[in-house]
């Protein structure tokens, strides 16, 4: 196995694959993208790192002025207090004795820390236990936008925030609404609409913590698949967005508001090497990434081919994919690399130790992924 250290100035296709090769360039470019979209908006970024796993990247994100970091998992978060990030949120309620007292071990270091509730016992187990510790924890109500996944329903949202605002070692911020099953809606416009219905309805629960006397400085949610709409609602604060770094096939291939059938505005950053390893077959070739190296729900792979368009990839095993040529085409030789959009980002990063980070088609860094695995 290539020892990564010895990476560093080899060419992208000299790599021993499959591995995970990231563009700084196009990196970059998405990251100001997303800032800039959503400042002309007044709105500010919270991105989930989810996505990308990777302390390095969460800090281009935060020098780009995002205003905290998302996360899923008290696991990530430990990563991340530990390397110094602050006003981290999670966005999934942590209720087990374990992860709570985990939990409070974080907010110990990173007073800012926040968590988001769905339950009145919640609330009150996580105020017995920083009351216990004489910690103050940041709290957003967890709304539910018809996912049936987490969160209360809409009508529900006062009565557990005026809940939250009653115990003194928790205190009360705003909501969370994230419709995820809206995100990739393929049609631009049944997005619009879909996710239109379900914010505006958070929107209103933001009012009405306003109206009754409760904080409420932050309404955070939405995604990539809807940073172009959930703008437009006013009570919006901060958009969650994950995937836009990187990108997917999942995601390029859902409509947005300069293409009906691509979302264009942000380019893969990320993509997956493989070497074809058998060519014995007409018509086909078998490379080596198969569902141990991509994760398999979510959109196709495609290929990036450097010799012509139309290649297509099919699941071949764990171990294996296979490589589809049209009639007519050159085919390919053992050994030679080619390069794939991945299915679906945030899972694919989770199977790999690092990044190889280039520029100019050369390696210039390698990121460890240091929060892959962190699943509890």
């Amino acid at each position: 196995m290539q020892d990564p250290k010895d990476a560093k100035g080899l060419s992208r296709w000299e790599l021993d694959t499959p591995c995970l090769v990231v563009a700084e360039e196009t990196l970059e470019e998405n990251i100001g993208k997303m800032q800039d979209h959503a400042a002309s908006f007044g709105k500010k970024l919270r991105p989930h790192a989810k996505t990308h796993k990777c302390t390095r990247i969460a800090q281009m994100q935060k020098e780009a002025g995002s205003i905290g970091i998302c996360v899923a998992k008290v696991s990530e978060a430990e990563v991340l207090v530990n390397q110094g990030f602050r006003g981290v949120l999670i966005t999934s309620p942590v209720v087990t004795g374990f992860k709570i007292r985990r939990l409070m071990d974080c907010l110990s270091r990173d007073p800012g820390l926040m968590v988001v509730v769905d339950s009145p016992a919640n609330a009150s187990r996580l105020n017995d236990e920083a009351a216990g510790r004489g910690l103050k924890l940041g709290v957003l109500v967890d709304l539910d936008p018809g996912m049936g996944r987490t969160g209360v329903a809409f009508q529900e949202g006062l009565a557990i925030g005026q809940r939250i605002e009653s115990l003194p070692s928790l205190r009360l911020r705003g909501v969370q609404c994230y419709a995820g099953q809206v995100q990739h809606i393929r049609s631009f416009e049944e997005r619009c609409r879909a996710s239109l219905e379900w914010m505006e309805q958070a929107a209103e629960v933001v009012r009405r913590f306003r109206h009754n006397g409760l904080p409420c400085d932050i309404f955070t949610g939405g995604g990539t698949g809807t940073c172009e709409i959930d703008c437009r609602i006013p009570e919006l604060t901060d958009m969650q967005v994950g995937s836009y770094v990187m990108m997917d096939a999942d995601y390029l291939n859902i409509g947005s508001s300069q293409d009906p059938s691509r979302f264009v505005k942000f380019p893969p950053s990320l993509t997956l090497l493989t070497t074809v390893i058998s060519a014995n077959h007409p018509g086909v070739v078998t490379v080596d990434a198969g569902t141990k190296a991509l994760y398999r729900d979510g959109g196709t792979p495609y290929v990036l081919d450097r010799s012509g368009p139309n290649l297509k990839f099919e699941w071949w095993g764990d171990e294996h994919g296979r490589i589809l040529l049209p009639k007519g085409s050159p085919g390919f030789e053992i050994g030679d690399v080619l390069e794939l959009v991945v299915s679906h980002c945030d899972p694919t990063v989770n199977l790999f130790d690092q990044l190889y980070v280039t520029r100019e088609g050369r390696v210039k860094e390698v990121w460890p992924i240091d929060m892959r695995g962190r699943s509890q």
